[in-house]
């Protein structure tokens, strides 16, 4: 049985359609990116399965129950890392864990093993009676994540979860969501770092004006949209390379070109030609699939 089971799910705000028959399942142990631009339908899809959003049509299982009834004994099986950190300011960093360990009624004894275990395990264990107004951004993060874990649930749901992060602090998390995921637990992401979104996920959907443009694992992907390499020639483009065997894009100053055959690509450049040639990856599916035009909100 699927985690997460979502059947021409739909969302309308008015005469606005913001989820317009989003159909997909995450099984159990996968780790699944759902990505799309500002406006997509994305946060609409992620509120609707947190339970914070009413359904307008379709249908959304959580566990095998309809979302809005998955009782709160269910709900422990959710853990969740809001895209702000919601913590409490007036606590120390234990009490913020066991304080939302109660909520959903984990045993004291339990909660006095947890605790510690996820401070040592997001490696905040000397921060325990710290004030979350003494943490820096990267620690608040990691305590939020910590918080999501303490009821040892079956499905984390991380809206964005290392925006605004240094390198190190991104490089932790990503590490401990793939402990996560070694240990069975099943992930579900939506982030703007593509190169995050390629690391960690299993498999990729993404979304777009409400509707799902596209879904496979981040290699399949690249393969199925962007053949795998990419040549960024600048301009102006030498005659006849436009009427080649490979894909292009015009983005300005310069021509990018889909090749599933570089070498082959390579040798057919005249001399003199300025380009770079690199490995696709997943940022060039997306920006591909969705445009490259800025979007508000």
């Amino acid at each position: 049985m699927p985690i997460i089971s979502a059947t021409n799910l739909q969302k309308r705000y008015g005469a606005l359609e913001a989820v317009r028959g989003v159909s997909f399942e995450i099984e159990s142990g996968a780790c699944v990116g759902l990505l799309g631009p500002n406006g997509a339908g994305k946060t609409t899809t992620m509120r609707m399965l947190m339970g914070l959003t009413r359904l307008s049509g379709g249908e959304l299982k959580l566990f095998g129950r309809p979302v809005d009834g998955v009782a709160r004994e269910r709900r422990a099986r959710i853990g969740l890392v809001p895209q702000d950190d919601n913590l409490d300011p007036d606590l120390s960093v234990s009490q913020n864990l066991h304080i939302y360990g109660r909520y959903f009624c984990v045993p004291e004894a339990e909660l006095s093993k947890r605790v510690p275990q996820l401070l040592a395990f997001m490696q905040l264990e000397e921060r325990g009676d710290s004030r979350v107004m003494q943490l820096s951004g990267g620690m608040k993060r990691r305590l939020t994540i910590a918080r999501s874990l303490i009821a040892n649930p079956d499905l984390i749901i991380l809206d964005e979860p290392t925006t605004g992060l240094d390198p190190q602090a991104r490089v932790l998390i990503w590490r401990r969501l793939l402990d996560l995921k070694r240990e069975g637990k099943t992930l579900l992401l939506t982030t703007h770092y593509m190169d995050e979104a390629q690391r960690l996920c299993d498999r990729i959907i993404i979304i777009d004006g409400g509707e799902i443009l596209a879904e496979g694992a981040p290699t399949d992907l690249i393969d199925r949209f962007v053949k795998g390499h990419v040549f960024e020639v600048q301009k102006p483009i030498p005659d006849g390379l436009l009427v080649g065997p490979a894909e292009y894009e015009d983005i300005g100053d310069s021509i990018l070109f889909y090749t599933a055959t570089p070498s082959q690509f390579a040798g057919g450049l005249p001399a003199g030609a300025t380009y770079i040639h690199r490995a696709a990856n997943l940022e060039d599916v997306f920006l591909r699939l969705t445009g490259r035009s800025l979007r508000e909100g």
